[in-house]
């Protein structure tokens, strides 16, 4: 009778996504006493510069490239690194075309924020222009550091796959643990859309 042990690397990385949750819970709550002390209609002329719409179609992006990474993890799983068909069969995608394909969707992600940034400091809003610039600028620029980190962990993950001669446990692996930072970057940046752009 054998023992399962938990992979240690995908322990270890839940633990550090734990950490970082605590990370965000802090902005959370800077965010929050901002608004709790600035007054109403201050906050209310700040938060109207916000084009709503605009970050919607960019969330949606960010959303969906959680089911692509996913669909990457189950492909891995499956030691298939790179697609049986062609590439208009997406059905026969491998690990390598659905990663790339969620680095796409992020690296959009990253440059919608920079074009909403450029937007609001032209409309006059900057992270020293008031109060709600700084929590905005803050909690929004935070998660997308985050969001570059993840970028940078799925061309690792790429490279290690491409360098390796066979495909095997430790590459899965690194998907899987991959994939579990970029769900956690999703989920959180799903909290900040609702609270930034929906709680009004």
């Amino acid at each position: 009778m054998s023992v399962n042990r938990p992979n240690p690397v995908s322990v270890g990385t839940i633990v550090w996504l734990a950490s970082e949750l605590m990370f965000f819970a802090g902005l959370f709550a800077m965010y929050f006493t901002v608004r709790s002390v600035m007054p109403e209609a201050e906050w209310a002329a700040q938060a109207d510069k916000l084009n709503i719409t605009f970050s919607t179609i960019n969330t949606t992006v960010l959303v969906l490239s959680s089911v692509t990474c996913q669909m990457g993890v189950w492909a891995a799983e499956r030691f298939k690194p790179v697609r049986s068909g062609s590439l208009l069969q997406v059905s026969k995608w491998g690990m390598h075309e659905w990663m790339t394909l969620t680095y796409l969707m992020g690296a959009f992600f990253i440059g919608g924020q920079i074009f909403e940034y450029t937007e609001l400091v032209h409309e006059g809003l900057t992270i020293s222009s008031s109060p709600y610039g700084s929590v905005f600028y803050l909690t929004t620029g935070f998660h997308g550091l985050h969001v570059l980190g993840g970028l940078i962990a799925f061309l690792f993950l790429l490279g290690r796959s491409f360098a390796a001669k066979n495909f095997g446990h430790h590459e899965a692996t690194t998907a899987i643990v991959t994939s579990y930072y970029w769900h956690f970057v999703d989920v959180v940046w799903i909290a900040l859309f609702a609270v930034i752009y929906l709680l009004r």
